[in-house]
C-alpha cells in the first residue's frame, strides 16, 4: 500500500479538505456541511470544515471522478475497486479509502475518506523488551483489540513490518476491506469469491510464517481465526473490544474451552495509540481458586504481562463456561464459589420450579438455600423425602433456610439485584401455596393424594 500522502492527483475539492495533514477521515454528505475529522489520535475532534453544504449534485459528481481517478491509473497497484454493491462501492486510491453510498443503501449521497495519519514502527512504541521477545517468537495467536479509532491497526501494521524487516518472518494478510499500510514483500488478501474462509485455505498453501487477520467481527471470523491458528500458522487478529478480557469472552463458544489458550495465548490492549494492558493465557490442570483439590480440571489462567499477576480464571462449570475474576467480593467467598452458589440456585429452581433467593456454599460438600418463608415446606416435602432426592440429584448436602434470616445487608444487595418479579417485598406477601407443586411431590397435589385416601 501506498505510504502517507502518496496517492493520484484528487479533485480539487477533496485534495483542499486533504491538505491538512492531521485529517484521517472526511465526511461528505448531500444537504450537510462538509466536516473532518483531525487531531493526534489521543484527541481526535470532528470539525466542521464548511458551513456550507454540499447538494447532491456537488457528491454524486464526485463519487464519479474518483471512479475515474481509479480506472485512468490501471498501472498502480494501489488503485483499484474494493467492493461494488448496489448503492455502495469502496475504492484503494493510493493511501486513500474511499467509501461511497447512495439510495436505496443509504438515504442520500454520501462519501466517507479515511486515510492513515501515522505510519510507525514497533520502536515508536514504548513496550517492554518482554513483548518485542514474545512477538518475535512469531508462532502465537494474537489478539491486538480496541475501541474504533484507538490505534489498534496502527499497531498491527507496525507489528506486520516488524516481522517482515527485522525478524525476517513471511507474512501475509486478510482483510474485508484491504486497508493496512505495510511493506510491499506483505501480499494483502481479501475475501476469495467474498469468503474468508476461501481466503484460508489458499493461506494455508503458500505456507506464511504470520498472518493479520484485519477486522474479526462476526462469530464465523472467531471459528475462522481458530481454525488458521490450529492448523500451526501465526495470527494476529484486529477486532473491536472495550478491554482485553472482553475479547478473550468473544471466542467463548466459538471454540473449546481446551483449544482456547492454543488458539490465543496473548491480547493486547490499545488505547489512544499507546498500549494499554496485556494479558497472556495458559492452561493448567488444577482446582478453581476456592475449591478444593479433588475438584480439579482443566483451567485457563489469564495473567498480566510480563508481572504475571493472575487476574482471572476460565474453566467449565456444569454446562456453561465460567470466567471469574481472582478474589473474593463482599465476604462471600472466592469467585469460584460465588459460582457455584449461582449455578446451584438455577439448579434447585430447575428441579423444583421454586424460586430462590439466594445459595451459597458453606463447604465443599453442602451449601444454604434461601426461599420464601411458606415455600420451606415445599422444598422439604414430608418427612424431608423432597429435599433428600434434591440432595442426590445435585450431590450436595443442603440447608433450606427462610430469606429473613439473610443479612440486612445481603438483603439489600438481592432486592437491588433482583428483577421486579423477584424482588424480596414481593416473595413476603405471597402465600405457601404459590410456591407448591414442585416436581419433587410437595406441595397441593401431593396433600389432595393424601385427603383422597383418608375418604377412601
Amino acid at each position: 500500500m501506498a505510504a502517507f500522502g502518496d496517492h493520484p492527483p484528487l479533485p480539487e475539492s477533496l485534495e483542499t479538505i486533504l491538505s491538512d495533514e492531521t485529517t484521517s477521515t472526511v465526511f461528505l454528505k448531500a444537504d450537510c456541511p462538509p466536516r473532518a475529522k483531525r487531531g493526534h489520535i489521543s484527541e481526535l475532534r470532528l470539525d466542521t470544515i464548511d458551513d456550507n453544504p454540499w447538494n447532491k449534485t456537488e457528491v454524486s459528481d464526485l463519487s464519479r471522478e474518483l471512479a475515474t481517478v481509479v480506472d485512468q491509473h490501471p498501472d498502480r497497484s494501489d488503485c483499484f475497486v474494493e467492493i461494488e454493491r448496489e448503492g455502495c462501492r469502496i475504492l484503494q486510491i493510493g493511501d486513500l479509502r474511499v467509501t461511497c453510498a447512495w439510495p436505496p443503501f443509504s438515504d442520500a449521497w454520501e462519501i466517507t475518506v479515511v486515510r492513515p495519519v501515522a505510519y510507525l514502527s514497533l520502536s515508536d512504541y514504548e513496550i517492554e523488551p518482554e513483548l518485542r521477545r514474545r512477538l518475535s517468537d512469531h508462532h502465537r495467536g494474537v489478539f491486538v483489540v480496541g475501541k474504533p479509532g484507538s490505534g489498534k491497526t496502527t499497531f498491527a501494521q507496525a507489528i506486520a513490518a516488524y516481522l517482515d524487516d527485522e525478524v525476517g518472518a513471511m507474512v501475509k494478510t486478510m482483510e474485508a476491506p484491504r486497508d493496512l499500510q505495510l511493506p510491499d514483500r506483505v501480499t494483502q488478501y481479501a475475501p476469495l469469491e467474498g469468503d474468508l474462509e476461501k481466503t484460508a485455505e489458499v493461506i494455508f498453501l503458500v505456507r506464511p510464517d504470520f498472518v493479520i487477520f484485519d477486522e474479526v467481527r462476526r462469530a464465523r471470523d472467531f471459528e475462522i481465526f481458530g481454525d488458521v491458528r490450529l492448523a500451526g500458522v501465526g495470527l494476529l487478529g484486529v477486532t473491536h473490544a472495550n478491554s482485553a478480557l472482553e475479547a478473550i469472552q468473544r471466542l467463548v463458544g466459538k471454540v473449546e474451552l481446551g483449544l482456547i489458550s492454543q488458539v490465543l495465548d496473548t491480547v493486547i490492549h490499545i488505547e489512544k495509540g499507546k498500549v494499554h494492558e496485556i494479558l497472556e493465557l495458559k492452561m493448567v490442570v488444577r482446582a478453581p481458586t476456592g475449591m478444593e483439590s479433588d475438584l480439579s480440571r482443566p483451567v485457563i489462567e489469564i495473567r498480566r504481562f510480563p508481572s504475571g499477576e493472575l487476574t482471572h480464571e476460565m474453566f467449565a462449570f456444569g454446562s456453561e463456561i465460567a470466567v471469574v475474576p481472582v478474589g473474593g467480593e463482599d465476604g462471600r467467598g472466592s469467585p469460584a464459589m460465588m459460582m457455584a452458589g449461582d449455578e446451584l440456585k438455577r439448579q434447585v429452581i430447575r428441579q423444583t420450579g421454586i424460586s430462590v433467593a439466594f445459595a451459597k456454599f458453606t463447604t465443599e460438600a453442602s451449601a444454604e438455600i434461601y426461599v420464601d418463608e411458606s415455600a420451606i415446606g415445599a422444598v422439604v416435602g414430608p418427612g424431608g423425602q423432597n429435599v433428600r432426592r434434591l440432595e442426590q440429584q445435585l450431590g450436595v448436602k443442603l440447608d433450606v433456610k427462610s430469606v429473613r434470616e439473610l443479612p440486612r445487608n445481603q438483603r439489600k444487595r438481592l432486592n437491588s439485584e433482583q428483577d421486579d418479579s423477584h424482588d424480596l417485598s414481593e416473595w413476603k406477601s405471597r402465600s405457601g401455596r404459590e410456591w407448591q407443586g414442585g416436581e419433587q411431590g410437595g406441595g397441593r397435589r401431593g396433600k389432595r393424594r393424601k385427603g383422597r385416601g383418608n375418604r377412601r
